[in-house]
């Protein structure tokens, strides 16, 4: 039965007959589009490290937010930089802080949009660093209390998902028990279960002024060498009351994706970070590949590795596409 009865070119024969046959879909309903807010008002400032992304005060971000929900994009992913900073990030859990302020003003420009806050210190830390520092080191515990004030906080303000990216062991049971027992009890958890030290977050920490002033942050995100420890990390975070468990990055992590899409049953997130973004970006615009095929390429290998749900600086560009191709 081999050739040339067996043909496979046969379903490959026209755009229609690929569309008939495809077997991984794409929608606009994956997508969830990333933003910074900082202090100000009016503000819209383009990121010299990230193309096409930009700074937002808590006033301006809402018509971005309305903008994105009139595409059909389900969610933002909101990350705060505070006025100021001190030992232990007290900002981040500031009832007028920057995000919490964010999040009152997206509410009420668009009910069709929900709302998922980062819950971390690193930008709000003087040290820049994801944890209080003791001694020299990440205290551990003492810093999971503190998470669970920032997701309170958020909860309180009106996030419908928080989003803890510390690595922190025990930070999703902390924030579970804080929500439940403030009356939280529809606010779901989006772990960053599988955070990986990787080299393509150095984009997101200049937009996020959040680089660690001294050390990095190998003691608590994953060595890139494990992908058994993944399984790990998620299987805690799901036992602690995670809702939806996320694999960062993606690309260099498909694996670590598919693995957790095939043992878990839960909704898996990819997030496609700011070093992907822009080396995609920066090697479209030295005229070495076309942006919107790769860019659909890369979110299609994501999806197809098994990704619920892409957190992805591409995600308007995306759903532009999607849209015509839909039409």
């Amino acid at each position: 039965m081999g050739f040339p009865k067996i043909r496979m070119r046969r379903l490959r024969s026209s755009e229609t007959m690929r569309r008939l046959v495809r077997e991984t879909s794409l929608s606009v309903d994956d997508l969830v589009y990333p933003l910074f807010i900082r202090e100000g008002e009016g503000l819209k400032k383009p990121i010299k490290s990230m193309a096409d992304c930009f700074h937002f005060s808590p006033d301006s971000v809402a018509t971005e937010a309305a903008q994105v929900a009139a595409m059909g994009i389900p969610a933002v992913l909101l990350f705060g930089l505070p006025s100021k900073k001190d030992e232990i990030g007290s900002e981040a859990w500031a009832e007028d802080g920057v995000v919490q302020r964010a999040i009152k003003e997206i509410k009420k420009a668009t009910t069709q949009l929900l709302v998922i806050t980062d819950i971390c210190l690193c930008a709000y830390t003087e040290s820049g660093h994801c944890g209080i520092i003791k001694d020299g080191k990440i205290d551990n515990d003492a810093t999971c209390e503190l998470l669970a004030k920032v997701a309170l906080s958020h909860a309180q303000a009106g996030a419908d998902i928080v989003a803890p990216s510390d690595m922190m062991d025990g930070r999703v049971r902390y924030i579970r028990e804080a929500l439940e027992e403030n009356g939280f009890h529809e606010t779901a958890i989006m772990s960053y279960a599988a955070k990986y030290a990787s080299a393509f977050y150095g984009p997101f920490r200049d937009a996020a002024e959040s680089a660690p002033a001294f050390g990095d942050r190998k003691t608590y995100q994953m060595d890139p060498a494990n992908s058994k420890q993944a399984m790990a990390e998620i299987a805690l975070d799901i036992e602690e009351g995670a809702d939806i468990v996320m694999v960062k990055p993606a690309l260099c992590f498909l694996d670590i994706i598919h693995r957790a899409k095939q043992r878990f049953d839960c909704p898996v997130a990819a997030y496609n970070v700011s070093g992907e973004y822009m080396m995609l970006n920066t090697a479209a615009r030295a005229g070495l590949l076309d942006k919107d095929s790769a860019m659909m390429e890369m979110l299609h290998s994501i999806k197809r590795a098994g990704a619920d749900i892409i957190i992805t600086y591409f995600a308007r560009a995306a759903a532009k596409l999607l849209q015509q191709k839909s039409r």
